[in-house]
């Protein structure tokens, strides 16, 4: 048995070895490359076929070598050279090539593509081609359902990625910093081709893009400097050779151009070579994408292995994992994609690449399905993962989002074909960095004039500079610029305008916009973190929480009530009081009728009266429940259980009545009411006498302007119709009018504010609770690499009360900060009136206990109904139903609170 099984194994093994072995022992692939192009593309050709040819496991016995096999550089061209193309490729058809890699240059490019498409030799590309997508294409072929994508022949394969993706790259990262202005500096019109996705982003609302082309001479300061004045401060800048990026970048520099109001994202892929020493100083954010990872160790072994290789041909290049190229190493991917290639094709059938002429008419049969192996065949190489789609492009391949830090590029983020931007720090000591990077700056803080937040200080002295304000926010910066090692200049705003945005424009104007033109690093204020703000800036997390509320001028002391006694219960409870004296009253008057055990004998010293008496007549029953209600008893008291039960029900009620009106009185009598005519903002929506308005720039105003909600939809309407206007220029303004306005406006603001202000200024009073909720936070440019740090400073300023501390002191201390004390108002409205829902509980106890005592009361009626027919042998037949009915016709009799007794009853009936 085991022997056939080694018999079967040994089967397999050699069909396999048959199929590998169909292969020829010497395969041809030819690489093209530009007499200007990195010397280190045809040296990374050469490698990877080396690479190849000394790992058994890919090829078992068959050899690549280059075509047209000898020595000298016959695989160099001029760029743009057709002609020369030309006669390379049909010298490389003769002796029968597999595949042809590159050249680089467009017009060559295109040229060999064409051939190979027609003689049906895979073609296999490494470079940017800005030809599979085109601005008119893009849009045809999106329409189409091909998004954008178009690959130019089918016998075509190219490791770059595709020209789409990488500018949806470039959108992604800008749209992920939140740049919703910034300028395009480009070299050529390849460069607007690649940055067709991040132009058409001016279409979205919000949105501003300049673009500006780089001039054909070296000197580029004129440009930059027009820049500068025109504070053009978020830049993207796209130039085809990285030696001109370096070349813009210094004198960038030299115009003060790299600091650290300015941004710089740098389009190129190979954004890792050049070097930023000078650069990690200035300040300036200078970011971009790469596609492969220099430091991975993969990549340090095959580049150091690759230069021992060339020292021992003779050749030495000094290529590092620093300077080695995406093109580069594209093309050693090539190669490697190749192999794998032939490989997986050498299992299935035979592959035998044909030598023909240019002349002729015929083709290789095989190529479609080399090519196809090609496009399903997926490794792991040095530019990532490497798959195509069925029309030759990448998918799914990975960009680094790398930024310039103080210890060089640092990856701060990757991207991805698929989930698109992912702006995660890596480095665990990425804050720290930041925070070096902090340490020594000088920082432009705009704020404005608002108290007690930021205000000019009072001094007999001239002051310039900082020393010239103090405030809330003042001494917040101040301590973060300690715990941060930076400096700051306060600036204020130039239109005194907070920040708002103008939806028919998407221009932004106050603090806002002084950050997206460059003319301020940070800006703090009592300015509050909206969706808006948020979509333009960054915010830090909130240093003090706040809601809109309102200002109202504080009500007049309510003259005494000459029936203030009433005040402790609600009209309502009143009533139902009253209403509750006068259904107890009749209730036990009903049941002392009903009960036999509430007629007594009016003359004691009789044992057989002829007549029973009912104390409880109508007048004496509500005697009974007055004197009980006043605490003060009565001579008449029940006898029955039914009317002691309603007796002692209605002792209880009156007990907790009587409790709640005395603790209540007690505290309307030690307070003075207030009478204010408005208690919430409903109140405000529901009246028109009273005027209200807010500042005519701001999240408030916002606020109202963009509600949903009705109420405050209607009050909108009414402030933006009011004449004369009541909208004011800032807060001052509106705390003034509130005042002057004796009870007739209103002034919305947010509570921190109008807590500041009453204060200081007895007369006025904060109505209702916040409207809605919100924060103040430091602001900042969008992407601005600070924003984790200066969070972090105000978490632990949270965490040691200093924000607490400072808030007491500027609201409650400095500035004549409280002056006006509690002056009962509070405690008039923990005054307020017992209503229903207070004491409704008492009502429904005494309702249900006189239910219950009406059915006793029932009972005891026909109890004592059945006893008197049993014991009446001589008047009657003894019948219940007879008694009974005997009994009710003199209960029902109410015109008398007397009775004849049963024994005179029969004697009168006899």
């Amino acid at each position: 048995m085991s022997k056939h099984l080694i018999s079967i194994v040994l089967a397999i093994t050699w069909i396999s070895v048959v199929r590998v072995n169909t292969l020829p022992d010497v395969i041809y692939v030819g690489g093209l490359f530009d007499t200007t192009s990195d010397p280190a593309l045809e040296m990374a050709f050469r490698y990877s076929m080396q690479t190849v040819n000394a790992n058994r496991q890919i090829l078992t016995r068959s050899q690549l070598y280059r075509v047209p096999p000898g020595p000298g550089n016959v695989e160099f061209l001029p760029p743009n050279d057709s002609f020369i193309a030309s006669k390379k490729v049909c010298q490389m058809i003769r002796y029968g090539v597999a595949a042809i890699i590159g050249p680089q240059s467009e017009v060559s490019a295109d040229h060999v593509q064409s051939m190979c498409q027609t003689m049906k030799i895979p073609h296999i590309q490494t470079h940017w081609d800005p030809k599979r997508t085109t601005a008119m294409d893009h849009l045809k072929f999106e329409e189409q359902g091909y998004n954008g994508r178009k690959s130019n022949s089918p016998m075509s394969v190219n490791l770059y990625p595709h020209p789409a993706d990488v500018s949806r790259a470039y959108a992604d990262v800008i749209k992920g910093w939140k740049w919703k202005t910034f300028t395009v500096l480009y070299e050529d019109e390849d460069g607007l081709i690649r940055l067709q996705e991040l132009l058409q982003l001016s279409t979205n609302p919000g949105y501003k893009i300049t673009v500006r082309q780089l001039p054909d001479s070296d000197d580029y300061r004129p440009l930059l400097k027009e820049m500068k004045k025109m504070g053009e401060r978020n830049i993207v800048l796209d130039c085809s050779q990285l030696s001109r990026v370096s070349e813009v970048l210094q004198q960038a520099q030299q115009v003060s151009m790299t600091t650290l109001a300015q941004s710089y994202f740098i389009t190129s892929l190979d954004m890792h070579i050049l070097d930023y020493e000078e650069y990690k100083q200035g300040g300036a954010n200078i970011t971009g994408l790469r596609m492969i990872d220099p430091y991975r160790k993969e990549t340090v072994d095959i580049v150091n292995k690759w230069n021992i290789w060339e020292m021992s041909a003779g050749k030495i290049l000094n290529v590092t994992e620093k300077t080695l190229t995406l093109e580069a190493a594209l093309v050693h991917d090539a190669v490697q994609l190749f192999a794998k290639a032939l490989h997986d094709m050498g299992t299935n059938q035979d592959v035998t690449p044909r030598s023909f002429s240019c002349d002729g008419v015929d083709s290789w049969a095989q190529g479609n399905n080399f090519v196809n192996f090609i496009k399903t065949t997926e490794i792991e190489g040095l530019s990532g993962t490497i798959k195509f789609d069925s029309e030759g492009s990448r998918l799914n391949f990975s960009l680094s989002i790398v930024e310039l830090q103080t210890d060089g590029l640092t990856v701060v983020g990757t991207w991805n074909s698929i989930s698109g931007a992912d702006f995660i720090r890596l480095r665990p000591d990425g804050q720290n960095l930041i925070q070096e990077s902090l340490f020594n700056k000088t920082l432009i803080v705009s704020t404005i004039l608002s108290n007690p937040y930021f205000m000019v200080k009072e001094s007999d002295q001239i002051l310039k500079g900082n020393d010239q304000f103090e405030g809330f926010v003042f001494d917040i910066i101040d301590e973060i610029s300690k715990m941060l090692g930076f400096h700051y200049k306060f600036k204020l705003v130039d239109d005194s305008n907070w920040g708002t945005l103008n939806k028919m424009t998407g221009e932004w104007n106050g603090m806002i916009r002084e950050l997206l033109d460059g003319k301020a690093d940070l800006a703090i204020a009592d300015l509050s973190i909206n969706y808006d703000r948020e979509s333009a800036v960054d915010f830090t997390m909130p240093f003090l929480n706040t809601g809109i509320s309102i200002l109202y001028k504080k009500p007049q002391k309510k003259p005494p009530n000459l029936f203030s006694f009433l005040s402790p219960l609600s009209v309502e409870v009143w009533i139902y009081m009253c209403t509750a004296y006068l259904a107890v009253s009749l209730s036990i008057y009903a049941m002392s009728r009903i009960t036999p055990y509430e007629w007594n004998n009016p003359h004691p010293c009789r044992q057989q009266p002829d007549m029973l008496e009912n104390n409880f007549t109508i007048l004496n029953a509500m005697w009974f429940t007055i004197g009980s209600l006043m605490q003060q008893g009565s001579d008449v008291m029940p006898k029955a259980t039914s009317t002691r039960m309603v007796a002692g029900l209605w002792w209880f009620f009156t007990l907790i009545m009587i409790s709640s009106y005395t603790a209540n009185l007690a505290a309307f009598l030690t307070v003075e009411r207030m009478d204010s005519p408005i208690s919430s903002a409903e109140d405000l929506a529901k009246q028109t006498k009273i005027k209200y308005g807010l500042v005519g720039s701001g999240s408030t105003l916002d606020f109202f302007r963009y509600s949903t909600l009705p109420t405050q939809q209607r009050m909108w309407t009414f402030m933006e119709t009011t004449r004369p206007s009541v909208f004011v220029k800032n807060t001052k303004e509106g705390v003034e009018r509130v005042q002057r306005s004796n009870g007739q406006y209103a002034f919305f603001m947010e509570s921190t504010s109008i807590e500041f202000f009453t204060e200081r200024r007895c007369d006025l009073i904060q109505i209702g609770v916040p409207m809605d909720s919100k924060g103040y936070g430091i602001a900042m440019r969008p992407g601005s690499p600070f924003r984790a740090v200066l969070s972090q400073a105000v978490l632990k300023m949270q965490e040691t009360n200093r924000l607490l501390i400072l808030k007491k002191k500027w609201w409650a201390e400095m500035r004549g900060g409280g002056a006006c004390k509690d002056d009962g108002t509070k405690s008039a409205a923990s005054a307020a009136e017992l209503g229903l829902a207070n004491v409704g509980g008492i009502f429904v106890v005494l309702i249900l206990g006189s239910s219950v005592a009406l059915l006793i009361a029932t009972g005891e009626f026909v109890w004592k109904s059945r006893k008197l027919a049993l014991e009446d042998v001589d008047g009657g037949d003894g019948s219940v139903w007879k008694s009974m009915m005997s009994e009710l016709k003199i209960t029902l009799d109410c015109s008398s609170d007397t009775k004849p007794t049963r024994s005179q009853r029969s004697l009168t009936n006899s």
